[in-house]
């Protein structure tokens, strides 16, 4: 399979950035007229690349968890230290739960679309918080008892409080379990 160009690439990023932010706007039944018009794209070219709701809604989500998982070992290279990193991706992560959540109605659907989504997410991620993990604890800025899994099920599940109550913040529960793993 050929390889896109990199305009195409950056086009079908816009057009998956679009769409995620207004799955999280408006929901996962917004219009595909906004979601072209906010890409900056015809409505024709989000259905040639993605012909069906659902195949965008995979799109998004494969396109986020991607730019997560990208995210990790960039942030570790670039960073401080591995715990600012660390805390830099979760926030990325973060992100991603709030996205996630905006399409949970879809993913939570019968749609067999849908039934792998989740051992991909799994599957691309865990191994990024891990690595991040184990850098900020092999430099001693972490308990070493944290494993991946748990951060991020704890972060998750800190996320979903975020739809229950206008005076929840989800980051901010989340900063302080972050602060909460530092030595």
């Amino acid at each position: 399979m050929p390889r896109k160009r990199a305009d195409a690439r950056r086009n079908a990023e816009t057009l998956l950035d679009a769409a995620a932010a207004a799955f999280i706007a408006s929901g996962v039944h917004v219009p595909v007229r906004d979601i072209a018009a906010q890409a900056g794209v015809g409505v024709g070219t989000i259905y040639r690349h993605y012909p069906t709701r659902a195949d965008l809604i995979v799109g998004v989500y494969r396109h986020q968890v991607e730019a997560c998982a990208a995210a990790g070992p960039e942030l570790l290279a670039s960073s401080a230290t591995a715990y600012a990193a660390l805390k830099s991706w979760i926030d990325l992560f973060v992100d991603f739960l709030v996205t996630k959540h905006g399409l949970a109605e879809a993913l939570q659907s019968d749609d067999p679309t849908f039934e792998t989504l989740h051992a991909y997410f799994i599957e691309r991620l865990l191994p990024v918080c891990g690595q991040l993990l184990a850098a900020a604890t092999e430099s001693g800025e972490i308990h070493s008892d944290v494993r991946a899994f748990e951060l991020m099920r704890g972060v998750g599940n800190l996320c979903v409080g975020a739809d229950g109550h206008p005076d929840y913040d989800a980051r901010r529960m989340v900063a302080l379990l972050i602060a909460g793993l530092a030595r």
